[in-house]
This record gives structure tokens, sequence and C-alpha cells, in this order.
């Protein structure tokens, strides 16, 4: 048998295919023709005997001829139009591609079309402008010859003189001179002139006359000297005339250098060419250009090299425009204390203040506790002047009360009678003693009929405050915020110890203060409230205080009255701020606005660089144990806002405080100033809530958490956010599960049961057995298994308890190891919530 039994050899040629041109588009109206073959379909078309069927049951007949076996008329008329609406599709195909073919063709000519119209433009305006430059290049050339020819017919006309003088000689010596012809003269005269001309030239190296095609190929008359170069040539040819061709004395400069410099910059500071620093950067094996940026150490070398003097400097040297200066002794004035009301929560801190200034502080504040710190100025019946600062007693407000003990001058430490000595307390006293100030012990609310002075007095020698009363150096008042009693020996206790201290300070200097509490105000913008320590702050100071700075646009005082300068000792709320400073900011008064917004730039690029060094882990190993820690705790985070830096800063440290191993706050963003879209915005990211103190959402993000289901919660008093925060962190806690045994069983037998497996005949020894319990199994004191029961059965009931002394069956979940004389433990789990103490 052959291989091809008489068949055709399958191939793309005959009647199944045609070859064909395509023409293929590139870019830049490049084109190229291919030539393809394509594969014909077949296509079956009916004999001219099977037309369609016209109907009734004699219509099959009609394909009987050329239909398959199985094929139904219907069946063979669908594919009859099948077919035909192929070859339609094909045809609408065929001339759609056509259409396309010749819509892109003619895109095609268009554009070469295009493209040729403007390149001829172009030449044409080229060609345009090359024939104006060489008119106007004629023309110049053309002055140029006639200013010549007018100056040589004017140096014709001077010379003149002195040529009849020449021809009188002849005439008087007739005999001595050759008889030459007058036009032979005149030439020569003309060629005498022109060789002089051509000396003059060439001793000024300048070209004279018209430029030829022979002398600009051979590379004459090209770029001509500048008339720089011409009068330093002239200097060089005079001082060489006079013997003073000696080098120029190089001049050594002091160069300053910071702790990275631009080798172009450095170039230009030792006034020497960038050129010859590059090649001794790279004699140094330095491969470095002008923009690239080299190290102090490396420009010391430099500088070195071309023998300049180096002085360094730093970044840091932007501040010495602030520096302190020490102020002559004989300007120095009497000024006021600075006076800080310190204590525990609720012993009268505030009400001992408003008794002495008469006001009403209290009742303003939330909860009747104070949550801001706050500075007054009051006037004593003797006229002395007092400047009292009051702080938070709250735990959470340790940085406030250590802000209020750096600035003052005495502490005034307040400790109710009937409460005696408490934490707070003590850190107030801590505080005082790290500042190193004096303090007045205050015995507040002694009108009670549970107060106790002495015991106060005694509490105190715990923590080596010893009053005077028990023959110390501290002085202790018996006051009453309520009645008034002893608030005059109060203030005489603070005058003795103000005038003890001699405190002066020089009015006459640009002011220096310290930013006490800071908001950002809806109507005013940033806040700070600012006690000035030396100088006087006036109304257009130009001041840096912290990251930020600003001028002074208005001076507020205590009273809400607006005021043109603040003195020493004068707590004054600022105006004119461009942005909210940090509680505890030095500020400080600068000459110009570009010293101090270069000042605060420099202090906000070093506080960006240690926030990212401290976010950054060092290694990697560091990186992944951070990682592997941060796996097993539950994060809870908020957004917190707040009406002043300090209550801010507060709240923050509150936070951190909440949580252990397993559950922590994380304060995603803090701020001062209403609740805005940003916020909302950023709590829905990240599904935080937002805790706003003393402030409230604008009516934008009030819609905007409404539509995106953003939690916003308010709070006046810390101890309520603080509890609500540490209930929420409190459900993120796993519960705690605890086991209770409820009874111990023996197995005495075990028996087969179809259907159920291996069954334990137990006797109930202890307690008692539940169906739904946990049950382990020990044997010889050692957990075997744990798990639940299949069964309980008393007799042939399914019971759910059996109680002490009863024989019951038991059989486990998915375990049927037991034996005889082993023992069924049974307990029960409960969960018992837990809470953050």
């Amino acid at each position: 048998m052959s291989d091809s039994d008489g068949k055709k050899t399958l191939g793309l040629r005959g009647g199944g295919s045609r070859p064909g041109n395509v023409k293929q588009s590139f870019s830049h109206g490049r084109t190229k023709s291919v030539v393809v073959e394509t594969k014909r379909k077949r296509v079956v078309v009916p004999k001219s005997g099977a037309a369609k069927p016209t109907g009734g049951s004699g219509g099959g007949a009609q394909f009987s001829g050329n239909r398959p076996d199985g094929i139904t008329d219907a069946e063979m008329e669908r594919r009859l139009k099948a077919v035909q609406a192929a070859k339609a599709r094909e045809v609408e195909e065929t001339a759609a591609r056509a259409a396309d073919e010749k819509a892109r063709e003619e895109e095609r000519d268009r554009r070469r079309a295009e493209q040729e119209i403007k390149e001829r433009e172009q030449r044409e305006a080229e060609e345009k402008a090359r024939a104006k430059a060489e008119t106007e290049e004629r023309e110049r050339r053309e002055a140029e010859e006639a200013a010549k020819k007018a100056a040589a017919m004017a140096k014709a006309a001077e010379a003149e003189p002195s040529a009849k003088a020449t021809e009188a000689a002849p005439r008087r010596e007739p005999k001595a001179m050759p008889q030459t012809s007058a036009p032979a003269s005149r030439k020569k005269e003309r060629e005498t002139d022109a060789d002089r001309r051509g000396n003059k030239a060439r001793d000024d190296g300048r070209r004279s006359g018209k430029l030829t095609l022979s002398q600009a190929l051979n590379g004459e008359g090209g770029r001509q000297k500048s008339m720089a170069a011409m009068k330093r040539k002239q200097e060089r040819a005079r001082q060489k005339a006079m013997g003073q061709n000696q080098e120029r004395e190089k001049i050594v400069r002091d160069v300053q250098v910071p702790e990275a410099i631009v080798v172009s910059e450095l170039a230009n500071r030792m006034a020497e060419r960038v050129a010859e620093v590059v090649k001794s950067l790279m004699k140094m094996g330095l491969m470095v250009t002008q923009n690239q940026t080299i190290d102090a150490d490396t420009a010391e070398l430099i500088i070195e090299e071309f023998g300049h003097k180096i002085v360094r400097v730093s970044d840091a040297d932007v501040e010495d425009v602030i520096n302190e200066i020490e102020d002559n002794p004989e300007s120095l004035v009497p000024r006021p204390p600075v006076i800080t009301i310190m204590g525990h929560v609720d012993h009268g801190k505030t009400s001992l203040l408003d008794a002495i200034r008469n006001a009403k502080v209290v009742a303003g504040e939330a909860g009747g506790i104070t949550q801001h710190i706050g500075a007054y100025q009051v006037t004593t019946r003797d006229g002395a002047v007092l400047s009292f600062l009051d702080t938070p007693g709250h735990a959470a407000f340790t940085s406030m009360r250590s802000r209020g003990a750096q600035v003052t001058d005495i502490v005034v430490l307040v400790v109710a009678a009937d409460d005696a000595v408490m934490p707070q307390t003590v850190e107030a006293i801590n505080h005082a003693k790290a500042a190193k100030v004096p303090m007045i012990v205050a015995i507040n609310k002694v009108d009670k009929p549970a107060a106790d002075p002495n015991k106060v007095r005694t509490d105190l020698l715990q923590h080596e405050v010893v009053v005077e009363a028990m023959s110390g150096d501290v002085q202790d008042v018996e006051v009453s915020a309520k009645t008034g009693q002893g608030l005059d020996s109060l203030l005489e206790a603070i005058a003795l110890q103000a005038e003890i201290l001699e405190l002066k300070a020089n009015p006459n200097r640009a002011a220096q203060g310290a930013v006490i509490e800071a908001q950002l105000d809806v109507g005013r913008g940033p806040v700070a409230t600012v006690l000035v320590q030396t100088g006087t702050l006036r109304q257009g100071d130009i001041f840096v205080v912290g990251e930020q700075w600003g001028k002074v646009r208005a001076l507020i005082d205590d009273k809400g009255d607006r005021i043109k300068e603040a003195g020493p000792s004068v707590p004054v709320e600022v105006l004119g701020l461009n942005g909210t400073p940090e509680a505890g900011d030095v500020l400080n008064v600068v000459d110009t606005e570009a010293q101090a917004r270069e000042i605060a730039d420099y202090r906000a690029d070093l506080a960006k660089e240690k926030r990212a060094a401290a976010g950054a882990a060092t290694t990697l190993e560091q990186l992944m144990a951070k990682a592997k820690e941060d796996e097993s705790v539950t994060e809870l985070p908020i957004l917190v806002k707040a009406d002043v830096q300090g209550s801010a800063e507060a709240i923050v440290q509150a936070m951190e405080k909440i949580g252990n191993s397993e559950v922590r706050v994380r304060v995603l963003h803090s701020g001062v100033g209403a609740i805005t879209d940003t916020d909302v915005g950023l709590s829905e990211a990240s599904g935080a809530p937002i805790m706003g103190f003393n402030v409230r959402a604008n009516a934008s993000a009030r819609n905007s958490a409404n539509q995106k289901g953003v939690e916003i919660r308010y709070y006046s008093v810390i101890y309520d956010l603080v509890d609500d925060v540490k209930a929420a962190a409190s459900g993120l806690l796993s519960a705690e599960i605890r086991e209770n045994f409820i009874g111990y069983a023996q197995i005495k037998e075990v028996f087969k049961v179809t259907g159920i497996g291996r069954v334990a005949g137990c006797i109930v020894t202890e307690g008692i057995a539940r169906r739904s319990a946990g049950v382990r199994l020990l044997r010889d004191n050692v957990v075997i298994h744990e798990g639940t029961l299949k069964t309980l059965k008393r007799f042939k009931d399914e019971v759910k308890e059996v109680l002490s002394g009863q024989e019951c069956g038991m059989a486990f979940e998915n375990y049927d190891d037991v034996r005889p004389n082993d023992v069924i433990e049974i307990f029960e789990r409960q969960e018992i919530e837990r809470t953050l103490d």
C-alpha cells in the first residue's frame, strides 16, 4: 500500500489559495509592500436542482440529491441561509477594509503634503533670513570701507604741507636727486603708505581691509579679539615697556565651608577657575563635575592646595543671631516675680488664685478642674505686681506642670488640709526641685472640719520639704480660698521671697520669652500665650519661636485688652504667627524677616530629620523583631483634636500609657483647631474615631462624617476621654478562659456498641457529669485525650447530666481508646471579660 493511497497531496497552491499584495504603513510616511497568500474558504453551494422548498410534505425531495444523511429540509435551509449570510458579511467586510485603506492612504497623502508645505515654508524663511543677513553684512562692510576712505583722505590732507616742503628741497639742490616721473613717484608713495598701514595692522594684531576668499579658506579673519582682550594686551605691552613684567601677588582668602558644598560654589568662594578646581579633584582621584557636592574634609584639602584658609561653618550657625547676650548690670531694672501655682487635682489651686484676683475662673472650667495653663497679672494693695501661672493638677498634664516650673521664679505648692500629700503633689515637688526654684507651701481648705494642717507638714517631711513650723527654710501659710483667710499672709510671703531673689531684667533689648500655651483660633489664626522673660516685646517685632516665625500683629493682656508692648514678666497673647508653635518653645526677636524664616526652616528640617531617624530601624534584624512583636499586639487607632497645644500633648501622653502587651492605643494624628474634612478623610481611611477635646467639627466636616460613617466624639473633661478610650481598648482584649471542674468519673468496663463504637461504662465518683461539658481522659494521672462527649446514657436513655454515685455510659467524639480504670475529668469553660488597669 503506497503512502498516498491515490489521494492528492495537501498544499496551498491550486484553487484553494490566491496571492495578493498588502501595503504596510510605518512612521514618517514609510511604506512597504508584502506579498501574501490567503486561503480561500471552501463554500458548499447547492446545485441548481436543490432549490428552496416551497412548502408541503413534498419539499423534502428537492434536497435529496446533495443532502447528507440525517439532515432535514429545515436544517438544510438554515445552512444555506447561513452560507449566504456569511458571503454577504465577507463582501461587506471587504468593502469596509477597502474603504478604511483608502481613507488611511488619503490621510497619509494629506499629512505628507502638509509636511512638504511646512518644510518649503521653513526653507523660504531661512533663505529670506540668510539674504537679509547677507544684505546687512554687505551694507556694514560698505560703511566700513567708506569710513576707511574718509580716514585716508583726512590723513592725506594732513600730510600735504610736509609734501610741499619736501618738494622745495630739490629745487635748491636739483643735482642731488635723481629724475623720476610723477606717476612713478605717486605709485611709490601709495605703496609706502600701504606698507605702513600693514605694519600697524601686524603690530596690534587686528585685520585690515576686506576678507578675501583665500584668507577665509586659510583660516585668517576668523573670530576677532574683544575690546577687553585688546585693552589687556595693550596694558601688558605698556608694563613690558616700563619693565614691570612681574607676576601679580596671589590674594589669600578666608573661605567659608559648610558641611557639604558644590564644586562650583567652592571655586567661586576661592575666586579660582572651576576647571582648575575640577582638575585638582581629579588628581586626588575624585571624578566629579562642577555641579556635584563634596564634603568639608575634601574641600579643606582643595583650599589648602590653592593656598587659601578654610573657615568651617555649620547649618546651626544661622541661630547665632539669637545667641544670649550678657546684659550690663547697669541696664538691669527690677521686674515682677513669676509665681506658679502647683498641686494635686481638686486641692483648690484655681480657687485660691480666683480669691487673689477676685475673679471666677473655676466656674468657666469644664468639670470644675483646670485643663489649661493660665497666665495672669495681679496688683496687690501695696501696688506690687505679681505674675501668676495656674497649672492643671490632673495626672495627664505632667508636661504642663514641668513647663510652669521651668519659667517660674517661685512655686506656690497648694495642699488641701483635709487630703494631705497626693501623687501630683509629689510630682510638683520634684518639678520645683529640678528647676531649682524656691517653694512656698499654701495649706488650703483650713476652714473645713476635717482639716489637719500638721498632718500636711508631717507628710511633706517624707519628701524632704521642711517648713518653717518644723524648723525648716520653706515658708508655709494656712489659707482658705473660700473664706479668704490667710491670703494677705500668702502675698506677704511671696513678696518677701521675691525681695530675697532680687529679680532684675533689661527691658531695653530684643525680647525673649517662653510659650506657655498655643492654640489655633478660628477668627484670629495661631495664637501663642507668651511670658516675656527679658527685653520688651512690641507690636511689629519680627520673631522666631520653635519651628514657626511671624510678625507681632497684636498683643493682648490677661484682661483681654490690646497693648502696644509687653515688658519682662508680663504674660501676653501674641497674634501674627505663620503656624501653631509647641508649648514650651522659646520666642526670640530678630532683626529681619529673612533671618526669622531661615532659622525656622533650619529648625523644621532638623526636626524632620530627627523624626525620620527615630522612625527608621537601624538594622534588618531590629525591623524584623519589631514586626514580630507587633504581630501579637492589637492597636486601637484614634485621632485627637484639641483646643490648645498643651491639652493635645497631655492627651497624647495619656493615650500612650493605656494598654499592655496585647493591646495599645495609637494616636495617628493630633493637632489643635476645629475638626476639618482632612481629619474626616484620614479617619475614614484608617478606621479611627475622632476625639474632639473642647473643639467641634465644622459644617462641611459634619456632613462628610455622616456620609462616610465616621465616628466623632466630643469631650470637655479629660477624665471622660481617657475612660472611654480605656473601655474601647479593653474591648479589644481577648476574653480570659477559665476552667471550672465539675466532676470525675471512673471507667469500670468498656463495651462495644454497634453504630456508636466503644462505650465506657462509668460511675460518677465526684461532682456531676454533663453532656455539653468538656472531658479529659486520664490514664495513670496523665492526660491522654481532651475533647467532648458523643453520647451520655443512663440505662438506655440519652440524658443531659448524671449525678455523683450513679452509673452511666459515655462515648468520646472521634476517640475510642478507652480502658478500664481510666479516669474521666469533666470541666466547663467560662469566658471572663478583661479590662485594662
